[in-house]
């Protein structure tokens, strides 16, 4: 018994020693590829406010601008322009056909008639680099071929009628005349090139159309086409720039844009009742409070344009169906664009300043890099102009400024077929939209041709 037990004992007590040697080391809990990212994150903004310059006259005033250019952007743009552009995106989305909008538009679409709507699409619509977003987004998602996509993206602020005009009398005829012609050449060429660059990924969403079912119809064309261009028109008189003359047809109808508004408004209220089915018990004393506010207050229609905003939201989410799908997909894309939007606009404040006034880079600087033809001259007119933020008209008078100062006439024509169309809020929304690699090499176009086309300008008519 006693040598048993001290075998067992013997063996129990060699037992645990061994054991204890064939135990592995504990991992650590700590990985750091999870928490590297996040922690230079942590650490690089508080060196930033560590060492942030406050008390640097120039930063500070860097920091008003930027602020200043997002409350300028808030008050003229936001109401006026995306809000409208976010429901003709949704509505896109949810109304028009995937199999529509590759019919004409897609991959496998006949060139001549998908790149000459998108081409020509600035004429009617007259929307900045930012307000064109909604829309591209919304005929992107449904399908559109990258070419015709890209082509429309460019010349939707690029093609402004009246801006065109303003350019021709205000900075030459030379100029509008190079500006309208080189709009919608670019606009043409970099969709085609955008196609070459990426066919693989055309050649595969052509093919996928082949499979797509025939587009269920739920109402005749003819009212689709009514519906968006009741729509449209809300967007495009809403934000009628006012001409250089006071006098003449762009000037009466500057005059009269509210009073269109209001009509297209009236009109999309009636379709909301016939179409859409909505309740007239909703719709008329909506439409009622908003005309009433708009006699109330004839000098500030913002208020009634914010307030027919709150009724159309409150009118679509107060039925089920169609109408409540549309403020979603509006609301979607929304989310998805806006808050990149500010972001751009508050570094592009900081960076650049408001028209007239100065961010963190001097204007004197960018002046004295755009005089002459040379070939870095045109460059950085197309860098800096796809940097900027231009509202619609407002490139006019900043390139009159910049040309008295000693800019070349080929870099000014540079500076206005990459500024208009591309800003740095638009590019970041286009990267979230189509990826970076397409980003990339369309805002390298643009600044590769616009550069191309002011050392040729500037040859001709120095």
């Amino acid at each position: 018994m006693s040598k048993a037990l001290t075998v067992e004992k013997s063996g129990t007590a060699m037992e645990g020693p061994a054991e204890l040697d064939e135990e592995k080391p504990q991992e650590s809990l700590v990985e750091w590829k999870d928490i590297g990212k996040p922690l230079s994150i942590i650490i690089g903004v508080f060196l930033a406010f560590f060492w942030l310059p406050v008390d640097n006259i120039r930063f500070t005033g860097a920091v008003i601008e930027s602020l200043a250019l997002a409350q300028w952007y808030a008050q003229e743009h936001v109401l006026l322009c995306l809000v409208p552009a976010f429901f003709i995106a949704g509505a896109i989305a949810c109304f028009v056909s995937q199999a529509a909008v590759m019919k004409y538009l897609g991959a496998g679409a006949k060139k001549v008639l998908a790149y000459g709507v998108a081409a020509v699409s600035g004429t009617i619509l007259a929307v900045c680099s930012c307000t064109v977003l909604p829309l591209f987004a919304g005929i992107w998602k449904r399908g559109a071929g990258l070419g015709p996509a890209t082509a429309f993206l460019y010349s939707g602020p690029a093609i402004n009628v009246l801006a065109i005009v303003l350019t021709a009398r205000v900075l030459g005829v030379a100029l509008g005349a190079a500006r309208a012609v080189g709009a919608v050449i670019f606009s043409i060429v970099i969709g085609l090139l955008m196609h070459l660059i990426f066919r693989k990924e055309e050649e595969a969403k052509a093919q996928a159309a082949l499979h797509l079912p025939a587009p269920e119809v739920e109402r005749p064309l003819w009212q689709n086409v009514v519906y968006f261009t009741t729509m449209v028109g809300i967007l495009v008189f809403a934000n009628w720039g006012k001409p250089a003359e006071p006098a003449g047809l762009w000037h009466a109808i500057y005059s009269a844009r509210w009073l269109i508004t209001g009509v297209f408004a009236a009109i999309l209220a009636a379709i909301l009742v016939v179409w859409f089915r909505i309740k007239a018990s909703k719709v008329v004393p909506a439409a009622g409070a908003v005309l009433a506010l708009a006699l109330r207050f004839p000098h500030e229609p913002l208020i009634a344009f914010a307030a027919g905003i709150l009724a159309l939201t409150l009118l679509l989410t107060s039925t089920r169906g169609a109408t409540e799908t549309w403020f979603l997909s509006s609301w979607d894309f929304t989310k998805q664009i806006m808050p990149l939007l500010f972001a751009g606009v508050l570094v592009a404040g900081l960076l650049l300043g408001r028209p007239g006034s100065e961010g963190l880079i001097s204007s004197r600087w960018v002046s004295s890099l755009v005089g002459g033809n040379s070939l870095g001259a045109n460059l950085f007119a197309s860098v800096a102009g796809a940097f900027m933020y231009f509202a619609t008209l407002t490139e006019v008078p900043i390139l009159q400024g910049l040309l008295g100062a000693g800019m070349g006439k080929g870099p000014a024509l540079a500076l206005l077929l990459a500024g208009p169309a591309l800003s740095l809020p638009n590019m970041l929304v286009i990267r979230s939209v189509m990826g970076t690699k397409k980003t990339v090499t369309y805002v390298g176009l643009v600044v590769m041709m616009a550069t191309i086309s002011g050392m040729i300008f500037g040859h001709y008519c120095a």
